[in-house]
């Protein structure tokens, strides 16, 4: 595992950091470099810092310490304003589809062009709307409500808005969480297909070891804000640290196991629900 990274080793370069919520570290002098064009997976047990390093990546957090680089560019300590410019080379795929529920399908899929440029062609921008959604397979929606959306198309219009400024880096927070396991591999096809299509750089945040082998060129785990595992699937697979097996076969650790077969405390006096009505 490489820990002395630097700013020109990859498109998107993490130093050294470490993030703090009051005495609380969530990430523990985290170094990684995200290589361009590739699938770089990130998992780990919920509240291990996943998603609070990939708001890093875009500054949505800054570091408590250490830098963050884009193009061998530091913009951890950027203003807002400079960051506007650089966030439009970034897509973002929120977990739940973050969809405005006000507007349509076409609206929510203009919204960042409409944040970050003037429109003076709309015809033009008619047809940009066309060819992004045709990309996930959602064309002919632009005038639904994400109301009258299943929870895959969701995800498919929030992809599409994450691709309508043609980002280089795409960041996946969770992308098939609450999917059914056939919609989950659309959105990992499309994942694959917009790599492939659009050579962009993807960081993806997730629990779905399935899904993280089909896409990740890399996978890294993170357990209690540092990184434990980092190489590409066959590597973890066989890693040898018993965190790492215990997440990806989803088994439980023999403490805890230990702590959730103690007998509990069984009360003389039981209670019914219509005792409280």
């Amino acid at each position: 595992m490489r820990k002395n990274v630097q700013p020109d080793d990859g498109i998107l370069v993490a130093q050294n950091i470490t993030k703090q919520f009051g005495d609380r570290v969530v990430l523990d002098n985290i170094s990684l470099a995200v290589e361009e064009g590739k699938t770089t997976v990130i998992i780990g047990p919920s509240g291990c810092g996943k998603t609070v390093f990939m708001k890093h990546l875009i500054v949505l957090e800054r570091p408590s310490k250490g830098q963050v680089f884009f193009k061998n560019d530091r913009i951890d300590e950027k203003s807002e304003a400079d960051l506007a410019k650089i966030r439009t080379k970034y897509g973002f795929c929120f977990q739940m589809g973050a969809l405005f529920d006000s507007l349509t399908v076409y609206q929510n899929v203009i919204f960042p062009i409409e944040q970050h440029f003037k429109v003076t062609d709309y015809k033009a921008l008619a047809d940009l709307v066309k060819q992004k959604l045709a990309m996930v397979g959602m064309d002919g929606f632009q005038n639904h409500y994400p109301a009258s959306l299943s929870g895959g198309q969701k995800k498919r219009v929030s992809l599409a808005r994450a691709i309508a400024l043609n980002p280089e880096i795409i960041l996946y927070d969770e992308p098939t969480t609450g999917l059914d396991p056939i919609t989950s591999d659309v959105i990992n096809e499309l994942v694959l297909k917009l790599k492939n299509e659009l050579a962009v750089t993807s960081v993806v945040v997730t629990h779905d070891m399935k899904s993280a082998y089909k896409i990740a060129d890399r996978i890294v785990m993170f357990h209690q804000g540092k990184i434990i595992a980092d190489g590409d699937a066959d590597h973890i697979r066989n890693h040898p640290h018993d965190v790492v097996q215990q997440f990806i076969h989803g088994k439980v650790g023999e403490a805890e196991l230990a702590a959730l077969r103690l007998g509990g405390t069984k009360f003389e006096t039981q209670f019914l629900p219509e005792d409280f009505l």
